[in-house]
C-alpha cells in the first residue's frame, strides 16, 4: 500500500476548491490550500507537498509563472486544472514544467485517476532513486540503460539509435506527458517543424516494434497536437 501523498491545491474559485478538498478528504488524502500564486509558492517551499493541483487563472499571477518558479527548486508533480482548453495553453503549461493537464469541468473520478497515475510515477521514481536502477521494467517491456538494450517479452528489440533514445526518454518520464518541443529538443537539440514530422515517423516505427496492436497502443499514448506519454502498464 502506497503512502497517501500530501497535495497542495492552488485554486481561487471556492466552489472548485471545495469540490477537490471534499473529494480528497473522502479518500483520506492530506492537503493544503492556496488561493493565489504567492501563497502557493510559499506553501510549496515551506511544507514541501508531494503533488500540486494548480489552476492557471489566479488573481495575482498566471499559473504558468507559478510552475516556472516552483521548477527552479522542486521536481514535485504539478497537475494543472484549468478552464483553458486550447492545445497552446496545454503545451505552454507542460513546457513550463507541468506533469499533467486536466480541463474544467472535470469529473472527480478523472481527478482521482490522474492522481493515482502520479502516485505510481512518484513510487517508481523513488524506487529507481533508491536502487539507482539501471533497468526499467514496464509490463513485458524492459530497457537496460547500462547495456543500451531493450527487450520485449524476453526478446531483444532491434531499435535504431533514435528509436532507442526515444524509448529511454519516455521510459525515464513514465506517466508524464512530454511535448513535441521537449522531445525534439532532447533528441535532436532543436524543435523545427520538420523535427516534429520526423518525430511522428520515428514514433510510428518504434510503436510497430513494441506494441502488439499499434492501433490500440499499450505503452505509448498520443496526446494529439501536444505530445506523447509512456503509460505505466
Amino acid at each position: 500500500m502506497m503512502n497517501k501523498p500530501t497535495i497542495l491545491i492552488v485554486e481561487d474559485d471556492s466552489s472548485v476548491r471545495n469540490l477537490i478538498t471534499t473529494t480528497l478528504k473522502a479518500h483520506d488524502y492530506r492537503f493544503l490550500t492556496a488561493q493565489d500564486g504567492e501563497t502557493a509558492i510559499m506553501e510549496a517551499s515551506s511544507h514541501n507537498p508531494d503533488v500540486m493541483f494548480l489552476d492557471l487563472g489566479l488573481p495575482d499571477m498566471d499559473g504558468i509563472e507559478v510552475i516556472r518558479k516552483v521548477r527552479t527548486w522542486s521536481c514535485m508533480p504539478i497537475i494543472v486544472i484549468s478552464a483553458r482548453s486550447e492545445d497552446t495553453d496545454k503545451i505552454e503549461a507542460l513546457d513550463a514544467g507541468a506533469d499533467d493537464y486536466l480541463t474544467k469541468p472535470f469529473s472527480v473520478e478523472e481527478l482521482l485517476a490522474r492522481l493515482r497515475v502520479t502516485q505510481r510515477r512518484l513510487a517508481m521514481l523513488e524506487a529507481n532513486a533508491s536502487a539507482e536502477a539501471s533497468v526499467f521494467i514496464n509490463g513485458d517491456l524492459k530497457v537496460d540503460y547500462a547495456a543500451g538494450c531493450a527487450y520485449l517479452a524476453g526478446e531483444e528489440l532491434h531499435l535504431t539509435p533514435i528509436e532507442y533514445k526515444l524509448l529511454c526518454l519516455l521510459s525515464r518520464n513514465v506517466g508524464k506527458v512530454l511535448t513535441h518541443t521537449y522531445i525534439t529538443q532532447k533528441i535532436w537539440g532543436s524543435s523545427w517543424d520538420n523535427d516534429v514530422a520526423s518525430l511522428r515517423v520515428f514514433m510510428a516505427t518504434l510503436r510497430k516494434k513494441i506494441e502488439s496492436r499499434p492501433d490500440s497502443p499499450q505503452y505509448i499514448q498520443t496526446h494529439i497536437g501536444v505530445g506523447y506519454r509512456m503509460m505505466k502498464v
